[in-house]
């Protein structure tokens, strides 16, 4: 049974930092894309940063910079480093594994950034 498990989220300050953790278990994890996704309330789902087997790395606009993506393949853990925190960041954030047409998600963790 596939399964991605987000950790790290909560309540913080604007110009704070977050990490978040994403366990894999279920399948091969050093062979899928990893990736973090993020929803705000009213808003559609949008990539934030992914991580292939290889690590190179794709970073949004809207947090380059700011926030960094981390894979260790022996922990089957992906982090999303997030620094400077604004109140636009505040959303519900997803791990996904994706390989060819096989994805994955997990089950969200909430991020406020707020004074």
């Amino acid at each position: 049974q596939v399964q991605l498990v987000e950790s790290g989220g909560g309540l913080v300050q604007p110009g704070g930092s977050l990490r978040l953790s994403c366990v894999g278990s279920g399948f091969t994890f050093a062979i899928y894309t990893m990736g973090w996704y993020r929803q705000a309330p009213g808003q559609e789902r949008e990539l934030v940063a992914n991580i292939d087997v290889n690590r190179r790395t794709s970073i949004d606009d809207s947090v380059k910079g700011r926030f960094f993506i981390v894979r260790d393949n022996v922990r089957k853990t992906v982090f999303l480093e997030m620094n400077s925190l604004k109140s636009e960041d505040t959303a519900i954030y997803y791990c996904n594994a994706k390989r060819g047409e096989a994805e994955h998600w997990g089950q969200g963790t909430q991020v406020t950034v707020s004074s």
